[in-house]
């Protein structure tokens, strides 16, 4: 029987982005938003309401709760029984970050000297187990006044535990927090207004392949790496392409035919992992592209927002050249698409027959997964802005917000809040899902939160 390409690629959509054998046990959570970059873990029943002022410890939902020096956005990431953060420390003190609603073309008076660090803790007490300084100096670009010098999640195969920084550079660790290569890319100034709004896409792996975006509008490229030794395989100019772009590539399909997705304006475009080679390109909409693709029902789900426009597509894997953005007949590649409704900062997430997205306005939408209907769009609180993504688990939906609450939904056709839990600071790191425990960053701590 002969398969069609579509089929044998619709039927490998989901391949892990490193080999299965390398992935024991599950609970690891190796890259933004987890294994396969989706957000959703299933298998155990996960916390509803818990209390951050309540005694912490083994009697309590906050099993521990741990101190995160410096500011960084970077999400934790997870492998065995080490959680690994990145952070930036200012040699002055603690560095500014606007906590109120909106965010004005502004920079932030943040240009002294710091230390970029990767952080080390055990997974079952909070306690640090080691922390290596990647780089010291003053930053070579600005940042947003509500960004970080260390917006970029971190990634591991485990072995291998990649940290990059933009313009301060890729550096490898081992799990033991042992330097094993690092590689200086140059200024990556991801500017807009003329201000740099800071660096974020984060390193994605495959097998021995490290893929990073760096799009600095005076010389945006894509770049793919040796992950054992940061040698450069190829780099692809992406000017004319994309201007400006901080969300994570998505490596997706099967070792002979694997392709990598990204975010962009004023194009998302995907090339072959083995060579760079463009392979299709969709007209972006939003100019402000920071949510990351990621797969789901063996699609391609985007999204981006600012500018007037916040399209939605859902791409087929197997989609070639000039895709048009609008869904129908004529247009293959397209599932479905809507021009507006899609998300500024978040990643949405998949969860059932359901699309849902948090935006920083606080107002929740949600959409029918596999047909694009429209279900609801209703707000949480007027300051429930959500700039971490969603992440999604045991019949609930996951939404940290900058007012320091963690919002928990029901998953369903109908917006139901079952809690608002405080933590007591800003939340805008995604969290970890992993054996029935959340582990959340926010602005100064760590917190493991499980059910009693």
């Amino acid at each position: 029987m002969t398969i069609s390409r579509r089929n044998f690629l619709h039927g490998l959509a989901a391949a892990p982005l490193i080999p299965w054998q390398q992935m024991r046990p599950t609970s690891n959570w190796p890259f933004f938003r987890g294994l396969l970059g989706t957000g959703v873990v299933e298998g155990a029943r996960l916390p509803t309401s818990w209390n951050v002022g309540e005694a912490i410890g083994p009697t309590s939902q906050v099993r521990w709760r741990a101190g995160v020096p410096g500011l960084g956005h970077g999400s934790p990431i997870m492998w065995g029984d080490r959680i690994f953060v990145p952070t930036a420390i200012a040699k002055d003190g603690p560095a500014p970050l606007r906590l109120a609603p909106g965010g004005a073309p502004t920079a932030a008076d943040d240009n002294g000297e710091q230390s970029w660090v990767v952080l080390c803790y055990d997974r079952n007490s909070g306690r640090e187990v080691w922390r290596r300084t990647a780089h010291s100096g003053k930053p070579r670009a600005e940042r947003h006044e509500k960004a970080t010098h260390a917006n970029s999640t971190l990634a591991t195969d485990g072995k291998h535990l990649v940290a990059f920084f933009g313009s301060e550079g890729v550096h490898c660790f081992d799990l033991e927090g042992r330097l094993l290569w690092k590689r200086d890319l140059g200024v990556v100034d991801v500017s807009k207004y003329g201000i740099g709004w800071g660096f974020a896409s984060s390193p994605a792996i495959r097998g021995n392949k490290l893929v990073l975006v760096c799009d600095d509008p005076n010389h945006p490229f894509l770049a793919c790496l040796r992950l054992s030794d940061g040698e450069e395989i190829w780099r692809v100019d992406r000017s004319g392409v994309s201007e400006r772009s901080w969300g994570t590539p998505l490596i997706m399909g099967p070792e002979t035919d694997t392709q990598i997705v990204v975010n962009g304006w004023p194009w998302i475009a995907s090339y072959n992992l083995s060579d760079g080679a463009e392979r299709w390109r969709l007209e972006g909409g939003g100019d402000n592209p920071a949510p990351s693709p990621f797969l789901a029902n063996g699609w391609i789900y985007i999204t981006n927002a600012h500018g007037g426009a916040s399209p939605i597509y859902v791409v087929r894997p197997d989609a070639e050249g000039l895709i048009a953005p609008e869904s129908g007949a004529g247009n293959e590649a397209m599932v479905w698409s809507h021009p507006q409704g899609g998300s500024y900062m978040s990643t949405p997430v998949v969860y059932g027959d359901y699309l849902y997205f948090g935006n920083t306005n606080g107002v929740m939408r949600c959409f029918h997964a596999k047909t694009g209907e429209k279900i609801y769009e209703e707000r949480l609180d007027p300051d429930a802005a959500i700039y971490a993504s969603l992440v999604a688990g045991d019949g609930k939906i996951y939404c940290p917000s900058e007012n320091g609450s963690v919002y928990v939904l029901e998953a369903g056709p109908k917006l139901k809040v079952l809690a608002r839990n405080r933590m007591g600071e800003a939340c805008y790191a995604t969290p970890i899902i992993a054996d029935g425990t959340l582990y959340f960053r926010t602005t100064g701590s760590l917190f493991a939160v499980s059910q009693l």
